[in-house]
């Protein structure tokens, strides 16, 4: 067995006999019983099997380090669909996607019966400007399959350099047309918010993913609105909250969002198995339109912490949800610093609505079902909503003006 191959296996059982050490001696025991620490012992000398037999016959050479990142890669991966292992770049992004920048074609995309699905196009991207939706299905980036890829290298083949060019081959359901489109990349701004008065007392505030500043922005909207009704001698009547394709993002950050709605009582629970990761975030009093109505708008693309949000108002009875139902994201991913800049992005916890609800592979129901319409998405920062053409919308707006003055129950 070559040095290094025995090194990595040292390291390996001599991890495992540390962990039996700690246990109270019992690795001892493996000579005589299948415990779990002999079990480990074997799978250590597998290990260093498989690994030797890689660097000494696979077609084309290749290295320790390679090896042994492909196996944590693994190790991570088989976990579920949204845990990885992050190299230092790939950390990088994933901190520069939270702060509301980065360069690609403006897609969140997950697996889903082993596709890559799209989960919503980012506002005034290029993918949403060229008209990839929500559902749709990547089989093909530049012509090469992404069949066995997994989520992570498409992510990777997804993003570039700005103003380079890639294809997606994409098929749409429930047809199974076959669509391409010719992308360029971009300087991605991750959308936050937007807002306008869509009738005099009446606001709308769109969330396109939560970043750490998006809680100040949906206040800083709300009170522009409110100073705009003011000016022309009205108050504001109530808000439509548009999570449409909103594909999540900071679970704080959506508290936050919810919590300028609510006076009292949860908004989202959490259990996993370590201390940190069993937590309940609770409202502060302050309702920031004092109970004026709130609809939210969903759809099928609206997943994570943004189903945090619809899933708090609903349970509170602060909010009528119109739309369709959510994508059904209840899992609570903890980036984990690494050495040389490296982390593990790790499904750590369930969350659970106020009302103990999880929505995981499920969603959350509409109060007011109401089919997508063909007006959306389409909502670029310098274009007005289509009051008539976005059904979802026109009801929106009729439910508010229906609506009478609501407070949140806290449960």
């Amino acid at each position: 067995m070559p040095l290094k191959i025995r090194a990595i296996l040292v390291l390996a059982i001599g991890t495992v006999m540390g962990l039996g050490l700690s246990l109270g001696g019992t690795w001892v025991a493996a000579r005589n019983a299948p415990t779990p620490t002999a079990q480990a012992l074997q799978q250590a000398r597998l290990f260093a099997e498989v690994m030797e037999r890689v660097k000494h016959d696979y077609v084309e050479p290749i290295g320790d380090e390679e090896l042994l990142e492909s196996a944590i890669r693994g190790m991570v991966s088989d976990l579920d669909i949204h845990s990885q292992y992050l190299d230092a770049r790939e950390y990088h992004d994933i901190r520069v996607s939270t702060s509301g920048a980065y360069t690609g074609v403006g897609i969140e995309v997950s697996t889903r019966d082993e596709e890559i699905v799209v989960v919503a196009p980012i506002d005034n991207s290029p993918a949403q400007r060229a008209g990839i939706l929500a559902g749709d299905v990547i089989i093909a980036i530049d012509g090469a399959s992404v069949a066995d890829d997994g989520l992570r290298k498409t992510i990777r083949r997804l993003r570039g350099r700005s103003g380079t060019p890639v294809t997606l081959t994409i098929v749409r359901q429930p047809a199974d047309e076959l669509l391409i489109f010719d992308l360029q990349r971009d300087n991605i701004q991750v959308a936050s918010v937007r807002h306008e008065l869509l009738e005099p007392t009446i606001g709308y505030v769109r969330v396109g993913q939560f970043t750490d500043s998006t809680a100040g922005e949906v206040a800083s909207a709300i009170d522009a609105m409110t100073d705009s009704a003011h000016a022309n001698g009205d108050t504001l009547a109530g808000i439509i909250l548009d999570l449409r394709n909103n594909p999540g993002g900071i679970l704080d950050a959506a508290v936050d969002v919810s919590d300028l709605f609510l006076d009292e009582g949860l908004i989202v629970s959490a259990e996993g198995r370590t201390p940190e990761a069993r937590f309940a975030r609770n409202a502060h009093r302050g309702d920031l339109l004092d109970g004026a109505p709130v609809v939210v708008l969903v759809n099928a693309g609206t997943a994570s912490a943004s189903e945090i949000v619809a899933g708090a108002l609903q349970d509170h009875h602060r909010a009528l949800i119109v739309g369709t139902k959510t994508f059904g994201k209840g899992l609570v991913q903890t980036v984990m610093p690494l050495s040389r800049g490296r982390a593990i992005k790790l499904t750590t916890s369930r969350y659970f609505t106020p009302s103990g609800a999880s929505i995981h592979e499920t969603g959350i129901e509409p109060d007011v079902f109401v089919e997508s319409s063909v007006a959306y998405p389409g909502l670029a920062l310098d274009e007005r909503l289509d009051h008539i053409a976005d059904e979802q919308l026109h009801e929106a707006l009729d439910q508010i003006q229906l609506a009478p003055i609501m407070h949140s129950l806290a449960h």
